[in-house]
């Protein structure tokens, strides 16, 4: 079968995870001072503006520093970690995430050109499934790869992306599917270095959760903003036109 295949990560190119990062941490930095108020300790907890927050976490600041610079110390770094962890997925918070601007747009016309988009994640399904559902975008997914541990997605790394796309290309050979124009699109280190493991083009968005900057040093095909002009690009270079109803 000749459909070009997208494989793309999908939080940052898709979803908006901004708001649920700042609120997890918000949420961290209120725990631990509850808790320090509890046992009469001196911590003077002070909470970075969304902005600042979400430049640190796009240049890879150590949440440890995060915290830090949050007025914690010592043992309340280690509690901050440990229940940012914990709540980071928890439903209530999960549903903080939004659809990129222009992201539905992007999908839109990769589907109006006959892309077949394939997701490969560190969430788990379920959780992604859930989003697609609330935000009608289940039209847009051709398959989905994820991961089952509801942590992995936080700490990113690159050997489990690698992982789950070569799965997802094993699976889609079997299947059939030409992946001799395939490529690779996410917003984190994670999803270049695996299309480059793997042999395929690499799109990073920097829309997501690492800065252009940072992302510029992996050496992807593209660099580009949005998931939408990511899908423009990619119209672009394969001459692909959209198909009239």
């Amino acid at each position: 079968m000749s459909a070009i295949t997208v494989f793309c990560d999908f939080d940052g190119p898709i979803a908006d995870v901004s708001e649920r990062y700042y609120a997890t941490y918000r949420q961290g930095l209120a725990w631990v001072q509850t808790l320090a108020q509890a046992q009469a300790d001196d911590v003077t907890v002070r909470y970075l503006s969304k902005a600042q927050f979400w430049t640190f976490k796009q240049n890879r600041v150590p949440d440890r520093q995060i915290a830090h610079w949050s007025g914690l110390e010592g043992q309340y770094i280690d509690g901050f970690l440990s229940q940012v962890s914990r709540i980071v997925n928890h439903g209530k918070l999960l549903d903080y995430d939004g659809v990129q601007p222009q992201a539905r747009d992007g999908l839109d016309l990769l589907r109006q050109c006959g892309v077949r988009v394939v997701l490969v994640t560190l969430r788990p399904p379920d959780q992604v499934l859930r989003f697609l559902d609330q935000h009608d975008l289940c039209w847009a997914i051709s398959d989905l790869y994820g991961m089952p541990e509801a942590e992995a997605a936080y700490t990113n790394q690159a050997s489990h992306k690698i992982d789950r796309l070569q799965a997802a290309i094993s699976a889609q050979q079997r299947q059939g599917y030409d992946l001799s124009q395939a490529w690779m699109i996410g917003d984190t280190e994670a999803d270049i270095m695996a299309g480059q493991a793997l042999g395929i083009d690499t799109v990073a968005v920097t829309c997501g959760i690492r800065s252009s900057s940072y992302l510029q040093g992996f050496r992807p095909t593209y660099l580009m903003p949005t998931l939408w002009s990511a899908c423009q690009r990619l119209q672009q270079r394969t001459t692909l036109s959209p198909r009239r109803s």
